[in-house]
């Protein structure tokens, strides 16, 4: 059993899946046990678009593989309607494929059914803080995708090409902060960040924030492996 990260309140969770049992499921979970407050649950994207309208959620927990549309494009679909709640996919599956697909498309979260139920709530409460959290076995597959056939040491050499500010908005990418909340912090304009997000993206040979951020918070944890060892 995991340590539980902290609850963060007020934490208000919309869930997607395509199964009835296992959105009644979930809610009780979520609910009776840990005190979490599910708003809303539905198996369809229309459905969803009201819920996030009406009823603002903090976090939405979807499945991958349903029918007619799959959470990705669901995830699409809310985009392109201006919602830009976190998204964390819980899935059976453990494809590499899918992996890729859901951190090509943004997700903050990528946990799996057959996770206990203490881990998959640590992950969803790591997620409200501004973490990204990829289910334990699957690191090693989200690592080989990430580095596109580069080694560590290829990693280690691209963050050398980074200037200071660079650093900087890495480390904020990595905690999970949106351009706006970063040139805040920094006294910058919102394009200036966006120009300084994608200089970050082309020397590292990424393509989203999102793989900046998971690199970075790996390089971070090796590095710390590193200096205790």
């Amino acid at each position: 059993m995991s340590t539980l990260a902290p609850a963060i309140d007020p934490l208000r969770i919309a869930l997607v899946d395509d199964h009835s049992l296992c959105r009644r499921g979930l809610t009780e979970l979520l609910t009776n046990r840990y005190g979490m407050e599910v708003v809303g649950a539905t198996d369809n994207h229309m459905e969803l678009d009201q819920i996030l309208n009406t009823l603002h959620p903090t976090l939405l927990v979807m499945d991958l593989r349903m029918d007619p549309y799959s959470g990705i494009q669901i995830m699409e679909k809310i985009r392109a309607n201006g919602h830009q709640v976190p998204v964390i996919i819980l899935t059976m599956s453990d494809a590499e494929s899918d992996l890729a697909a859901a951190l090509r498309a943004g997700v903050r979260g990528y946990l799996l059914k057959d996770m206990s139920p203490d881990d998959v709530v640590d992950g969803i409460r790591r997620v409200a803080a501004g973490e990204m959290v990829v289910a334990p076995s699957m690191t090693m597959k989200m690592i080989g995708i990430l580095q596109r056939g580069n080694t560590r040491e290829d990693y280690q050499n691209s963050l050398k090409l980074l200037t200071e500010r660079e650093h900087e908005i890495l480390g904020l990418l990595a905690q999970g902060s949106t351009n706006k909340v970063i040139a805040r912090a920094l006294g910058i304009s919102n394009d200036t960040v966006k120009q300084h997000v994608r200089h970050i993206l082309n020397k590292l040979n990424l393509t989203s924030r999102v793989e900046a951020a998971v690199l970075f918070a790996v390089e971070r944890k090796n590095q710390g492996r590193a200096v205790n060892s």
